[in-house]
């Protein structure tokens, strides 16, 4: 029996912190104005409703109904004599593997955060800026520095426990999180041409939805719908865990898909005026955080104070996220081995940084390994492991555990699912969950492989 949350905020803000990333703050709004503004957005909801909230239910379900993290969850649940409890072993390993390149990527945001208090961008050219993120990744020692920072503060918190360090250091990073948004929307709202971009945003425009092929697009809102909640690997199913009877899953999912959405929504409120108000490309891709965005701060003004107000937003995010996962795997090795939480932690620190180098090396000194063709590099390949497979099949298998007989079975689903006050979960949603669901997935799956290799 894991120790609890202090109270149902907790749990809410701290599992919405998993979810929320740098997919919600970066992604998100780039491929939004890419397909189409609010057509797009109003497929990426329908698609967070009837993909995300049944996969997000299954891991809440399997981590309550178990009391237990994916480390022992299934060990707890399958029927006597089936082999649900390997599917542990991919669980950790995936998980693993995101900090693996997670851990580097939040380690660019410390360092774009102490190069605007420092003032670095001032008075550049765009030129200038680009040669800032072109020098950082071909210096292994400050990235490594970077990360190294990212892992030790981040399994300091889990080392506090999980009230006293997780729930209580992302509640204040949350909380921070999102009065930080709200600050700096307003100040993009406030921009000259901020309504260009608020048009591009928000405006529906089937043209620029139909422009890259509607199926491409639709696919587009389907994959950042399922991705952005981290779903599928059991990060969310130790949160759950942690959470009491009182009150039913479906309110709890609502909650923190709520609090997701808003983080990617606000976020196209801060980026998309500003693009607008000094000529920045927003569609730029992944130029568009380290590039593009550093451009606009060095030309606005007090851009180094709002620059700095957005890098530190950028670090709660993708820090949020870390701990959460480090959490996750804490959880899971203590359940393993029967071993102590600093025990544990002591281990992973050094583990998880050996386990990060080969991305940062990527970058530079194995610059020359393409591991999936083209221009692609380390990260590319670990991205592409978790995302177009841990996630989609990982799902598969919670979504298959709680629908059939094979495994933990709908009747105990649906009873863990409705325990305690509030919404309902409907029964109707049985034949979906169990066929119509499984195919969505399948599809994704199959589709990430076409993307990759034959377009």
């Amino acid at each position: 029996m894991q120790h609890g949350f202090s109270s149902r905020l907790g749990f809410i803000l701290v599992s919405a912190g998993c979810a929320i990333g740098l997919g919600n703050v970066w992604r998100f709004p780039y491929i939004t104005g890419k397909y189409g503004g609010a057509t797009f957005v109003l497929f990426y909801l329908l698609f967070l409703i009837i993909l995300g909230l049944p996969i997000v239910l299954c891991e809440f379900a399997v981590g309550r109904g178990s009391r237990m993290s994916v480390a022992g969850s299934f060990d707890v649940l399958e029927p006597k004599g089936t082999k649900w409890h390997v599917y542990k072993y991919v669980a950790i390993a995936g998980n693993t593997l995101l900090m693996m390149f997670y851990t580097t990527i939040s380690g660019w945001m410390v360092y774009y955060f102490l190069q605007m208090i420092k003032g670095t961008f001032n008075g550049l050219n765009a030129s200038s800026i680009g040669d800032v993120f072109t020098t950082l990744l071909a210096d292994p020692v400050t990235m490594i520095g970077c990360m190294v920072f990212t892992v030790v503060a981040c399994f300091c918190v889990c080392l506090m426990g999980i009230q006293k360090g997780v729930e209580r250091i992302t509640k204040v990073m949350m909380v921070l999180l999102i009065i930080l948004m709200v600050v700096l929307a307003v100040n993009s709202l406030l921009l000259p041409n901020a309504s260009k971009g608020l048009e591009y945003y928000l405006l529906p425009d089937w043209n620029r939805f139909k422009a890259h092929g509607v199926s491409e697009a639709i696919f587009a809102a389907m994959g950042q719908a399922f991705f952005t909640l981290s779903i599928g690997q059991g990060s969310l199913a130790v949160f759950g865990s942690y959470i009491g009877k009182q009150k039913s899953l479906l309110g709890e999912a609502l909650w923190i898909i709520a609090l997701d959405t808003f983080v990617a929504f606000m976020s196209g409120l801060i980026i998309f005026p500003a693009c607008f108000s000094y000529g920045v490309d927003p569609g730029s891709g992944p130029n568009l955080l380290f590039i593009s965005l550093p451009n606009v701060f060095a030309h606005m003004p007090l851009g180094q104070f709002w620059g700095a107000l957005f890098f530190i937003f950028m670090i709660f995010a993708s820090f949020s996220t870390v701990i959460a996962i480090f959490e996750n795997l804490t959880t899971c090795f203590s359940e393993l081995f029967g071993a102590r939480r600093g025990k544990v932690i002591a281990i992973l620190i050094p583990t998880i940084i050996l386990l990060s180098l080969p991305c940062v090396l990527g970058f530079n000194v194995w610059s020359w390994i393409h591991p999936l063709g083209g221009n692609s590099g380390i990260l590319d390949l670990e991205d592409f492991i978790i995302s177009d497979n841990v996630l989609p099949l990982g799902s598969l298998v919670y979504l298959t555990f709680c629908t059939t007989k094979l495994g933990w079975g709908w009747d105990n689903f649906y009873k863990e699912v409705n325990t305690g006050s509030g919404m309902i979960f409907p029964g109707w949603s049985k034949a979906y969950m169990t066929y119509g669901l499984p195919f969505i997935i399948l599809y994704i799956f199959f589709s990430g492989y076409y993307g990759m290799f034959f377009k």
